[in-house]
């Protein structure tokens, strides 16, 4: 035999071992990047989410946008949340992504600071640099600020390392304040909100 059949003999082995490598990592270890939204399809599905209310979800998501880029998901939900001085927040939805399919989130969290009232609010949350759909069961801090009666439109920035999660929530209840807390997402309900 010679060397150089000897030699594609054991590329060719190479190869076929290294596919079936491949083919044996677990899904989560191959999950891919969820892909991107335009500013259109955002806006487009807020004033769905939204309603007449939305009127300044234009403006917000491209100031959003020209801060982080496009988002990679985005998820609609609802949530309640109280406060005096401390407080929490409680929220359920559905996580949407381009091409890694839907998935059911929780969240919930602590917050302290000047802050007192009560709402319930429709949210939409941007996600901006998720690596992969799991990546979002963490938590992420950040300061709230709220300042209506009956009514309002409301954006926030929390931050993981370099995700980051904007939720845009249209509420109503009466609420005025600033706190600094987190959300923590998770696949089940819980009411812990640590």
């Amino acid at each position: 035999m010679s060397a150089s059949h000897s030699s594609s003999r054991r590329d060719l082995f190479r190869l076929a071992a290294g596919a079936a490598a491949c083919v044996a990592l677990p899904r989560a270890a191959r999950a891919a990047r969820p892909e991107t939204y335009s500013s259109g399809e955002i806006v487009e599905n807020g004033h769905r989410f939204f309603g007449s209310i939305s009127r300044g979800l234009a403006e917000g998501i491209e100031k959003a946008n020209k801060q982080w880029g496009r988002p990679n998901a985005y998820i609609l939900g609802q949530e309640a949340g109280g406060a005096f001085v401390g407080g929490v927040r409680y929220g359920e939805g559905t996580m949407f992504t381009r091409n890694a399919g839907q998935k059911r989130v929780f969240w919930q969290g602590p917050s302290i600071g000047l802050d007192a009232g009560a709402d319930g609010d429709r949210t939409m949350m941007l996600v901006y640099n998720l690596p992969e759909v799991d990546g979002i069961y963490r938590r992420f801090a950040g300061v709230n600020g709220s300042a209506y009666l009956v009514g309002g439109l409301g954006f926030t920035a929390l931050n993981n390392e370099e995700v980051v999660v904007m939720p845009v929530r249209a509420g109503l209840g009466a609420r005025l304040g600033l706190a600094l807390g987190y959300l923590k997402f998770t696949p089940d309900s819980t009411w812990n909100p640590f």
